[in-house]
Order: C-alpha cells, then structure tokens, then sequence
C-alpha cells in the first residue's frame, strides 16, 4: 500500500499545549486533510492543505479553547483524508493535553531522574509542594507506578510559569 500519510508532529504521547501544531508530509483528495482532537466528551476539528497530486510537506494547527469539555488528559488526535471518501486513509495519535494536566500549562523541561528521587522529592524542588500528580500524568507513558521511578530516567516536567 502507497503511503499518503507520513506525519511527524505530534508523535505518540507528546504533550501538547492549547495549541496544536501538526506536521508531515501527505496527499490527499482535493489537497485536504482533515485534522480532529477528541477524547469522548468533545470534540474539535481542523484542516490542512497538503498535496492533490503527490506526497508533500505540510504544516498545520488546531486550537483547543480555554472552555474545553475535556474530561480526560489523554486525546486522540485523528488525520484523515476524508474529503473525497470516509473510509480514506487515517492516522490516530494518542496525545497528552498539559492544560489539563497542569492548569495554565506553558510548556515542560526535561529531568533526569538522580539516585535517591521520588516524584515528591522532584515535585517540591520544582513546585514548591508535594503534588507530583502533574509529572506522573505527563509521563504516563513512560510510567505505570508513581513509586517506580529509576535513576537516569528522563522525565517531563510541566510548568506553568513559561
């Protein structure tokens, strides 16, 4: 099967902020892609210009507003050429949504975790509390266990003050 849809931004579990920036390269039906952010409760959608005739760069945005219905942290990001056909070739990428993580998320940092951190050893330095629920919801990929974390782990760290 031809490839048409080879998308670079976001990869799977990035976090993302209110808006977000995809990214590939894609043909598609009339040269549009579709672009759609759920995670069951709502819903938003978007589209992009890519190739009509072959495979070609493109960029793209969706914007989530502030007064989101979201109930979950984790989205489903869907990129679909569905403009000439529903049953179009498609890609979902699962995402994770910082603003619901972390309220007024600006972005994050890494840490490499050192001999001898907790999460609440880590959310104090960085918080000036013991919620370490921000960082475990921003890596929840990586992590299944808050009390299992290992030295030279590399962790993100939502931030608010970015």
């Amino acid at each position: 099967m031809t490839v048409t849809l080879d998308i670079q931004q976001p990869q799977p579990f990035d976090l993302v902020g209110s808006t977000i920036l995809v990214s590939g390269n894609a043909v598609a039906f009339e040269g549009t892609l579709s672009i759609r952010v759920s995670e069951g409760h709502d819903e938003y959608s978007s589209f992009a210009n890519v190739g009509s005739l072959a495979l070609r760069q493109f960029q793209g945005s969706i914007d989530i507003p502030d007064n989101n219905s979201f109930q979950l942290n984790r989205l489903f990001l869907t990129l679909a050429d569905d403009s000439g056909n529903e049953n179009g070739p498609s890609i979902v990428i699962p995402i994770l949504f910082g603003p619901k993580i972390l309220p007024g998320y600006g972005g994050w940092r890494p840490y490499t975790v050192k001999p001898g951190d907790t999460l609440t050893k880590i959310a104090q330095q960085e918080y000036g509390n013991s919620d370490f629920q921000p960082i475990f919801q921003a890596n929840q990929h990586i992590l299944n266990d808050p009390n299992l974390i290992f030295p030279g782990q590399l962790l993100r760290i939502p931030r608010n003050d970015i």
